[in-house]
């Protein structure tokens, strides 16, 4: 993967001289839309919201937008960070989405992540003459996204660039920020991604994985890139990525709450309740991996020697990520989607049914959880993570889709329900 210098847009008669540009090229051109072979009422009926889609109801007016799933959220990357995906083929002809529309739902879904670290993934592959935003639209979407969403964003990922697109970021070199490029990336395939993100948990449209490996067949067996294994054989004492009830079996003494948890959870306790957006930065990738594989081997793991908060957050967030199944399980994804259509009256008691329905490693591990949670939220005004903020952090962490990538659609009611689990955690946990 080659990191190379560019820029952020802005206005300039720089911009003027790309007007007559094409953004399509052969190889977009051989490529047939997503779902090409549907027919218009198939495509129809797969369009119609039902409670099992992230996607937002048709009476949503961003329903016209959320339906292609142009953007989304996959969790978090190797970082600590969380991931918004922009894929590029999945934009209609310019004739029938609005741009303005699309640029205001991406806001939307940065808004909740941009007071901490985050990451986005570009597919460009299947932008063509025909999708594309003209450059005004580039224009609008600088003056939209001020320093609030460009402070926290750690990198930009630019999967399968064309020449077009580095020639154009080339052109506005001129007027964009040095510091701004500095995190942009090109990647040329999607095993490469692997050093960054898990791609399992991405939701890679079927034209972008063809595409890849039509460019991987075109190279000479020397130059192929290395395809990182969907899923590794995991180490006799493995940690991450295995049931809780597993880890409980494993436990000398039948803990259902996992070592990772109480590791990282007794040292935040101690000496991260104080600590200004915890939960909100990301740690330094090696030391990450080299505290997975710590755990992994069976060895101890003492935070208190690496004296890094944001690392013991960090492992926190990935352990929970990284369950085979959510915390809150599958079993529960819809009523936990459908939580905001229950009258405010019966809410807390739905909660407690719901929760008390859990495994009983998953409830005694997420009661331990929640009630760290709430200690960190008592000291929101020096911490500055309320409720409303935790939820936005450990929502995700706690539920996602069987897909693993959530529309916008699908955040808002997993972070409410989240939120109102802490804040009524004293009634549910009884």
């Amino acid at each position: 993967m080659s990191s190379e210098l560019l820029v952020e847009f802005g206005e300039d008669a720089t911009t003027a001289q790309l007007g007559p540009l094409k953004l399509t090229t052969l190889e977009d051109q051989q490529w047939p839309a997503d779902e090409s072979t549907l027919s218009k009422s198939e495509m129809d009926v797969s369009q119609r919201f039902d409670a099992n889609s992230p996607h937002l109801p048709w009476d949503h007016p961003y329903y016209d937008i959320a339906r292609h799933q142009i953007i989304e959220v996959a969790g978090d990357d190797n970082f600590g960070r969380k991931v918004i995906v922009f894929n590029a083929c999945r934009m209609p002809p310019h004739h029938q989405l609005d741009h303005h529309k699309l640029l205001m739902y991406l806001k939307g879904t940065l808004d909740q992540y941009v007071e901490s670290d985050y990451t986005l993934i570009y597919f460009h592959h299947g932008l063509t003459n025909e999708n594309k935003p003209s450059l005004s639209w580039l224009r609008d979407a600088y003056r939209e996204f001020d320093r609030k969403y460009k402070k926290n964003i750690k990198a930009l990922y630019i999967v399968h660039p064309t020449m077009f697109i580095k020639t154009l970021l080339i052109l506005f070199k001129p007027i964009i920020s040095f510091k701004f490029g500095r995190k942009i990336n090109y990647v040329n395939y999607l095993s490469e991604l692997e050093d960054v993100v898990k791609c399992e948990q991405l939701i890679i449209p079927a034209r972008v994985k063809e595409y890849d490996n039509k460019l991987r067949a075109s190279l000479k067996p020397s130059a192929q890139p290395l395809v990182s294994p969907l899923h590794s054989p995991p180490l006799p004492g493995q940690v991450f990525g295995v049931p809780l009830v597993m880890l409980r079996q494993r436990s000398p003494d039948g803990d259902a709450i996992p070592a990772v948890m109480r590791d990282t959870i007794s040292f935040l306790s101690e000496q991260g309740l104080e600590i200004e957006g915890i939960f909100r930065r990301s740690a330094n990738v090696t030391l990450v991996k080299q505290v997975q594989l710590r755990y992994n081997s069976g060895e101890k793991v003492d935070f208190r020697e690496m004296e890094d908060i944001h690392l013991a957050a960090v492992i926190l967030k990935t352990f929970l990520r990284e369950l085979p199944e959510p915390l809150l399980t599958y079993q529960l994804y819809n009523d936990i989607i459908n939580f905001n259509a229950v009258s405010s009256d019966n809410q807390e008691s739905l909660m407690k049914t719901l929760v008390e329905s859990l495994p009983e490693e998953n409830y005694a591990t997420l009661r331990f959880l929640i009630t760290f949670l709430a200690q960190v939220s008592a000291n929101s005004e020096v911490n500055k993570m309320t409720n409303s903020n935790l939820a936005v952090v450990f929502g995700p962490n706690l539920l996602w889709g069987r897909d693993n990538a959530m529309s916008l659609s699908a955040i808002g009611p997993i972070n409410n329900f989240t939120r109102t689990l802490l804040d009524q955690q004293h009634l549910v946990f009884t």
